[in-house]
């Protein structure tokens, strides 16, 4: 069974082309609405956008937005998020701003790319001990001084570098992140990790510290773990409680790696978001690596992947609605207005929003900062904040996949390039899956964490 044909109205010809020229709208505002001054924290992984139009207009890209500080010879750029307080709405933004938004990914095959994202453990070789800030920070600096990278400022705190389309990021237990350069094949995929863990390891040993690709922290307790210094962590700190049992174990003792591929058009975006949900407990089973806690196994083959089950299921899990007949861009959009904010960053303050509605913000109603309109930046920042299996932003992200060695970071782009990329394996995977329903996806996805298994598709 051909997928492609469930798409239904919303992914039209006349759908597509309007889809096309509120992508167009969407790109002049974001370039007219953004300060130069100032970079998001990870900047755009794929910033040549297209909806099969050639005029089409090209987004700016980071390096073209973020001016920076000088400081000596080195650069230092503005942390996150990319939008500042002198960035004002005018304007309310409409609902179809944000599905042109998520449209504005689309891109010509030629124009596609891989993305890849990975995090690993960073210890102290003599006590084994999580890396503390102040060894963090040291690394960043070592790194930005040896390799020439820019480094990251949330105030006074380093808290990543960037280097052309890649950056190194912290997640909020000190997770040493790499956002990898959109790049063309897998071959140059593996040089750029290789490249980055030989700039880590050279400057880390010095320091007498190590790193583990591992899916979750295998022998520290919740209260061993060092929180960073960035201010959306502490509100996602606080919140997290409210919302689920596992959520804490999310933020501060789990590593992933993910991969970001493009979209061609609404239809083509939604046979690999379906393609992607289906067999990401499939990706999660091969990739499974986080069977330790505190020492001990914990009777998973993927923690990492149960702790999602009960961290926040408002934006979390296997998305039913996908599958629906009338899915596309606006149906996201919809999903995403419904999720609860964690925060808005205004005058180089994260402001506490969580629990409200993006719907109310559209409205000028958000309660944190009535009378205030977001802009396309809120957005962006707001759809950083989903975490579902497979997130939809300007890109699809794969996100089953635990934390691993070497091997396995170049292992899962090739896995998930070689089945969506490739028109007859795409096809395949959806014929093979199109009777599995809402209930049998969820089963596997359950299942996969504890259980070895295997299937024939």
């Amino acid at each position: 069974m051909t997928l492609v044909g469930q798409a239904g109205p919303s992914s039209s010809i006349l759908t597509e082309i309007s889809r096309c020229k509120a992508a167009q709208n969407v790109v002049i505002a974001m370039a007219r609405s953004t300060d130069a001054s100032k970079l998001k924290e990870t900047p755009p992984r794929f910033s040549s956008l297209s909806c099969n139009s050639s005029k089409t207009p090209q987004i700016l890209s980071s390096e073209s937005l973020s001016v920076g500080m000088k400081r000596g010879h080195r650069v230092v750029v503005a942390a996150s998020p990319p939008t500042e307080d002198a960035v004002i709405a005018t304007e309310p933004l409409t609902k179809e701003d944000l599905i042109g938004y998520l449209a504005s990914g689309c891109k010509p095959k030629e124009n596609w790319r891989i993305g890849t994202e990975h995090e690993k453990f960073g210890f102290e070789i003599g006590t084994l001990r999580p890396m503390k800030y102040e060894q963090i920070a040291e690394l960043l600096h070592g790194i930005a001084e040896r390799f020439d990278w820019d480094r990251i400022m949330e105030g006074d705190n380093i808290i990543g570098l960037q280097q052309g389309k890649q950056s190194i990021s912290l997640e909020p237990g000190g997770q040493f992140e790499l956002s990898g350069a959109p790049v063309e094949t897998l071959h140059q995929t593996c040089a750029e990790v290789n490249s980055h863990l030989y700039q880590v390891k050279a400057v880390a040993e010095e320091m007498g510290i190590g790193f583990l690709g591992i899916g979750f922290q295998p022998k520290w307790g919740l209260k061993d773990i060092p929180v960073m210094p960035k201010g959306r962590y502490d509100i996602m700190r606080n919140y997290m409680p409210k919302v689920g049992s596992l959520g804490l174990d999310m933020m501060f003792r789990t590593c992933t790696v993910q991969v970001n591929l493009d979209f061609i058009s609404e239809a083509d975006m939604i046979r690999k978001f379906r393609a992607g949900l289906a067999l990401q407990p499939v990706a999660t089973a091969l990739f499974a690596n986080s069977p330790f806690t505190e020492g001990k196994p914990n009777g998973y083959l993927s923690l990492r992947s149960h702790i999602w089950t009960d961290t926040d299921n408002n934006r979390a899990g296997m998305l039913p609605f996908v599958f629906n007949d009338t899915f596309g861009f606006e149906q996201y959009v919809d999903y995403a207005l419904d999720v609860p904010m964690y925060f808005v960053y205004r005058k180089k303050k994260y402001i506490d929003c969580t629990g409200m509605s993006f719907r109310d913000f559209l409205a000028g109603k958000l309660p944190c900062i009535p009378g205030e309109l977001p802009t396309l930046n809120d957005w962006e920042n707001h759809l950083t904040t989903i975490f579902p299996e497979v997130r939809l932003k300007r890109y699809l992200e794969m996100r089953g996949a635990d934390g691993g060695p070497w091997r396995r970071l170049c292992a899962l782009p090739a896995f998930w390039v070689g089945l969506l990329y490739d028109e007859d394996s795409l096809q395949s995977v959806l014929d093979m899956t199109a009777d599995w329903t809402s209930e049998e996806r969820q089963m596997l996805r359950n299942k996969v964490t504890q259980n070895s298994f295997t299937m024939e598709l």
